[in-house]
């Protein structure tokens, strides 16, 4: 049974439409009132001509058209007054995914916003842990370093050369489970003292994106613990966030942890949202790190890694949550998981080599099980597309027991 939510409802669709337009009925109306110190407006009527009739039963559109600016962290207090409505929703979609999804305890604990993805939240956790280490340990940059697996995303690369700081791999399992050891993550450790790394930032994945494996973070807790290391510990759950938690298989990558502080979610997989939606998450007290002084003419100031952002993405996903609801999304992952079991046992019973974490909807198959021609044909990707080792198989809506057959009979 799925726990008690308190901020995710099921709505009708009249419902979900009365809430985005009461929302979008407090922000400004570039009509009605003349905000003259904004530099925005809707979008360009004389390319984006306005159909009254269809708009008015499109709440996403008329989004759209409205244009709300979402600029800076709306949980933090002060945020621009001009688009209030929208930045409510967005607020109330931070604590369902905080609380409801995360486990957090309260909405209150935690502060977050809807990013361009789910690589802008990785490097906004990884900014706002640099500044600590900084301010707070006057640590030099090159005593920063990030540690998380070898199968993590390369957002912990594009943010290690942005921010200044070192980042280091912890090999996964040679025994085809992807798992990591404490032997491995000891390696790796030792690897970066010696080059100079005394404060640390874990990355733990809940699904990484090519296979799908799932890291347990007590393994990083014991050994930085016993080596006497200060570390702050991040997940990038911007693939398996809104999907591992309703899998059902016990894990601690969520905010019932203690060592957890910051979470990454990505809407634009498997929520199906448009693009540009991922979501970070952090307990409060932490976003101070990431705030730009100088921003002194936004209200609130701005602690974001991307400033201005469109307020029709954070409404896109809050739409879809409460039009599913919490048992309804249930179904929608069990249904995934079974497609992706039926998968599984097939390749099993013609012996083909395939990795898959129990509770991920990623089968990835090895290439001595298949050839190139077909993982072209069936739109594959590879691990490297340089020298493929392993294609995955990502069980999405789209992707029915009816198309899987398909590959299974050409394998």
């Amino acid at each position: 049974m799925l726990q008690k939510m308190q901020f995710w409802k099921k709505l009708t669709p009249e419902q979900v439409n009365f809430k985005v337009f009461e929302a979008l009925g407090q922000n400004v109306d570039y009509k009605e009132r003349l905000p003259l110190g904004l530099p925005a407006s809707q979008l360009d009527e004389k390319v984006f001509t306005p159909q009254r009739a269809l708009l008015k039963e499109a709440p996403f559109l008329s989004t759209l058209v409205k244009n709300p600016n979402h600029i800076g962290c709306h949980t933090l207090g002060d945020s621009e007054s001009f688009f209030a409505g929208t930045q409510a929703l967005e607020r109330e979609l931070i604590a369902l995914c905080a609380v409801d999804i995360l486990n957090g305890k309260d909405a209150g604990s935690f502060d977050g916003y809807v990013a361009s993805g789910g690589t802008e939240a990785n490097i906004q956790a990884m900014w706002i842990y640099r500044n600590y280490f900084l301010r707070e340990h006057a640590a030099k940059r090159e005593e920063i370093a990030i540690l998380s697996s070898a199968d993590a995303h390369y957002s912990m690369h594009k943010a290690a050369n942005l921010l200044g700081i070192s980042s280091y791999a912890v090999q996964t399992s040679e025994a085809g489970d992807r798992s990591i050891s404490k032997s491995a993550i000891d390696a790796a450790l030792s690897k970066a003292q010696k080059q100079g790394a005394k404060y640390f930032i874990v990355v733990c994945n809940m699904m990484t994106t090519m296979f799908g494996s799932v890291d347990h973070p007590e393994a990083y807790v014991e050994v930085l613990d016993k080596a006497g290391l200060p570390f702050l510990l991040h997940v990038d759950g911007a693939y398996g966030g809104f999907f591992f938690p309703f899998s059902k298989i016990p894990h601690t990558l969520d905010f019932s942890n203690p060592n957890v502080t910051s979470i990454t979610l990505d809407a634009h997989k498997m929520v199906q949202a448009p693009y540009g939606t991922g979501i970070f998450l952090i307990r409060k007290g932490w976003m101070k790190y990431a705030y730009t002084e100088e921003a002194q003419y936004v209200q609130g100031l701005d602690a974001t890694l991307s400033g201005s952002r469109s307020g029709a993405n954070a409404i896109s996903v809050w739409m879809i949550l409460m039009t599913y609801g919490p048992h309804g999304w249930f179904e929608k992952v069990h249904i995934l998981n079974y497609r992706t079991e039926w998968l599984c046992e097939q390749l099993a019973k013609r012996e083909i080599k395939y990795y898959r974490h129990p509770g991920s909807n990623i089968v990835t198959i090895h290439k001595s099980g298949i050839s190139t021609e077909t993982a072209v044909r069936f739109g594959l990707v590879p691990d490297n597309h340089d020298q493929p080792t392993w294609y995955k198989v990502v069980v999405m809506d789209h992707v029915t027991v009816d198309a899987l057959s398909q590959l299974v009979e050409v394998l």
